[in-house]
């Protein structure tokens, strides 16, 4: 059952989603996407049943992108990506990203705010592009990714601005398994369906205590995001920015394949 323009919702049962990613050319996550993703949380925290949900894409080449970064025509009024990331985590539902294709920026971000990652060995690249853009990331990244992988993974990973396989990831932390591409499907399906058959409360529980310990501060978030909104102002960032759109980015080009190898070369 479609639920909005960008993805679609299939119910596999009451307890067990999975939400495809679909909004060509390349799984821009665009202002449109934060809204039904609210859209979906204020589903997610209505269903009484539900406790697992499984994001995935029908894009093998793009799992999410990254933001797009053409303002938009029209002021953006509905929820902000933190708000929703937020809502997410304190959701008793458990999310799982099941990766297959890139996840750099807020697509990345999105992964690390699931409670679960697993991605593909073959297909998965991650990465937090901004800094090769001139920018610093918002989505949640500073905050959430040293948690997983430590301080200096984390500054390679971002101050870096390249791409990692999911055998890296795994490696760092930063993923909870790298699979076969074949066999993604298939264990992330098996690993859902077990806690689908587990009572809720407990479930709900044991993530509450969890998030405890695990999650950056609501004020950290909002520095990050902040500073995010003030390096898009940037001068030198504009231009790099404008550069990058001439050469291919958020166009299915050669440039968004492999933006960790090209960024540095395509933005100067």
């Amino acid at each position: 059952m479609a639920i909005s323009a960008p993805f679609r919702l299939t119910e596999r049962s009451s307890s067990y989603w999975r939400v495809t990613f679909e909004n060509p050319p390349i799984n821009l996550v665009t202002f449109e996407v934060f809204a039904a993703l609210g859209e979906l949380v204020d589903r997610m925290d209505a269903a009484e049943d539900l406790k697992v949900v499984v994001f995935d894409s029908a894009d093998p080449d793009f799992f999410l992108a990254h933001f797009d970064i053409v303002p938009p025509k029209e002021p953006y009024t509905g929820p902000a990506w933190l708000d929703v990331a937020a809502r997410m985590a304190r959701s008793s539902v458990i999310s799982i990203a099941s990766i297959r294709g890139r996840a750099r920026g807020v697509g990345n971000e999105f992964a690390l705010a699931c409670d679960m990652r697993f991605a593909s060995r073959e297909k998965a690249v991650l990465g937090q592009p901004e800094v090769g853009v001139g920018i610093t990331p918002g989505g949640g990244a500073p905050e959430r990714l040293p948690l997983l992988v430590g301080r200096g993974r984390a500054l390679e990973v971002i101050a870096g601005a390249d791409d990692f396989d999911a055998d890296t990831a795994e490696r760092y932390g930063w993923i909870n398994r790298a699979l076969p591409d074949d066999e993604l499907d298939a264990y992330v399906d098996r690993v859902a369906t077990r806690i689908a058959s587990f009572d809720r409360r407990p479930l709900a529980e044991v993530k509450a205590l969890i998030n405890r310990s695990t999650l950056p501060t609501e004020a950290d978030l909002t520095a990050g995001q902040d500073t995010f909104r003030a390096s898009l102002t940037w001068p030198e960032a504009r231009e790099r920015i404008g550069r990058l759109l001439q050469r291919g980015m958020q166009q299915r080009s050669d440039l968004e394949y492999h933006l960790g190898e090209q960024i540095g070369s395509a933005a100067s």
